[in-house]
């Protein structure tokens, strides 16, 4: 295939130049409409490239096959056998693969370290999940993935369910061995699905962690705003092997996603396509070096550790994409959480996910010698300003497996039942009605159906006291919980 070809960025270009005026949306009109203290921030640009694909990009019968042609390109690229773009973000694409695989009142495996997106999808979908625990270390207070052992375990004990949704690489840049996974679902002759949400850049390095249509996945769905070059929401299906019929995966697309796909998206996964293949490999190896030089300042520097490969091992992750830089901060006597807030206050360096113990960093290909500076000398002043960020309120972490808890209903008959709200020390024992999830990295703790534990409560409160964002608690403060009424 001819991968100097971006089809609908050059779709895009006819029609700038061409000069059409459309009388259907969007109703600015490329621009016309738009308010110029609008134009003045986000640029005339974005809103020239505005176009819809129907009677814009392409005909009312789509005759020139423009998104098939980029989605055909990107399937090749990446060694897939299909591919589909998505403009709803990975948080919609994940719905509409769960959905493809198992129906309403059928089970899934999961990973129980799923994202919010993974949970709410069983409660839409009406799916009914056998959770897979994820190996949790101690040391750290973090969830690996889970080994192919447990997947096994499950799919011997559920052999009627109809497929495993495997979650990797995690927030913290861990990573499921992702053939094993594989071998055991087709040992069982039920697909693999891979979140891979943050692994759109591993296709394009063989340094990199395994990418999931590399390693014999059935599915597999990114986020390419998260480690590529493609603006938000810009998500990919990528499919191969007949395990998932692909017209079951359209039709489910086409319930769960917009009649409204945004040019912008389509037009930067194109973008962001071809230059991967014409320079992925380049690309990929510079931020390897970036990333490898970064680890070894970091891990010179006193009060802060660096997680690396001693995390992989038999109870530990398979792999680490070594582009995510995960720094504990607990030496400092400080959270995640502090270290993230004073870097952005008093440096301008945001960082990825904090929890208790720890933030990440992401470096990706568009770092420079400037953004490496910035963060090294962001992190040096850290640890000098550390004793003067006073000590946040302490947090009563969870033993391991308190976070296993029992699915009494199912998640979806829980959201929907009637719910009443408690005192959140007196919830123990009572089901849980919502998700009650810290964000980022956005993995529930509570998810609809399970039962609440003191152990959890006091987890969760006293993580809040310390400054973590619970975004989707009907009580934000957690002071009360929303819980199935008796």
């Amino acid at each position: 295939m001819d991968h100097s070809r971006a089809p609908v960025l050059e779709a895009l270009a006819d029609f700038r130049r061409r000069g059409d005026i459309v009388y259907g949306p969007p109703g600015h009109k490329q621009g016309r409409g738009v308010d110029p203290r609008v134009l003045e921030i986000l640029g005339p640009g974005v809103f020239e490239s505005d176009v819809l694909l129907l009677n814009g990009l392409d005909d009312r019968r789509e005759s020139g096959g423009i998104l098939q042609q980029a989605q055909e390109l990107m399937a090749d690229a990446v060694g897939a056998e299909q591919a589909f773009f998505s403009t709803c973000g990975s948080s919609l694409s994940v719905k509409t693969a769960m959905l493809a695989v198992a129906g309403p009142g059928e089970k899934l495996l999961i990973s129980r370290n799923a994202h919010k997106s993974v949970i709410s999808a069983v409660i839409v979908n009406g799916t009914m999940p056998v959770w897979v625990h994820p190996q949790f270390d101690e040391r750290l207070h973090l969830a690996h993935p889970p080994q192919p052992q447990d997947v096994e375990e499950q799919l011997r004990a559920n052999p009627d369910a109809k497929g495993m949704l495997l979650i990797t690489p995690t927030d913290w840049g861990t990573c499921a061995d992702v053939r094993a996974v594989a071998e055991v679902c087709h040992r069982y002759d039920v697909p693999l699905i891979v979140d891979e949400a943050w692994g759109a850049h591993l296709p394009f390095h063989d340094r990199l962690p395994a990418w999931g249509m590399h390693a014999d996945a059935d599915l597999v769905v990114t986020s390419v705003h998260k480690m590529g070059a493609a603006v938000e929401q810009s998500s990919v299906f990528h499919l191969q092997y007949d395990r998932i019929d692909p017209t079951v995966l359209k039709q489910r697309e086409d319930l769960l996603g917009t009649t409204s796909a945004s040019s912008l998206v389509y037009a930067s996964l194109d973008g962001w396509r071809r230059q991967m293949s014409e320079h992925g490999p380049e690309l990929m190896a510079r931020a390897l070096t970036r990333a490898g030089r970064i680890r070894g300042r970091v891990a010179e520097l006193d009060g802060l550790g660096l997680m690396g490969r001693e995390v992989l091992g038999p109870s530990g992750a398979f792999d680490l994409d070594p582009l995510a830089i995960t720094v504990e901060v607990r030496e400092l006597g400080i959270t995640g959480m502090q270290a993230a807030e004073w870097l952005r206050e008093h440096h301008r360096v945001d960082v990825g996910s904090a929890d208790v113990c720890r933030f990440n960093a992401r470096i990706t290909h568009a770092d420079d010698d400037d953004t490496e500076a910035r963060l090294m000398d962001a992190l040096g002043r850290l640890i000098s300003d550390a004793p003067r960020m006073g000590e946040a309120p302490p947090v009563r972490l969870p033993r391991p497996g308190a976070l296993e808890l029992e699915t009494a209903v199912l998640p979806r008959d829980a959201f929907f039942a009637a719910a009443e709200t408690v005192p959140a020390d007196k919830a123990a024992g009572r089901i849980s009605a919502e998700l009650v999830t810290p964000y980022p990295p956005g993995v529930p703790v509570l998810a609809p159906g399970e039962v609440i534990t003191d152990e959890v409560v006091d987890y969760l409160r006293s993580s809040v006291a310390a400054g973590t964002l619970i975004p989707d608690a009907a009580d934000a403060s957690l002071e009360t919980l929303r819980v199935v009424a008796r």
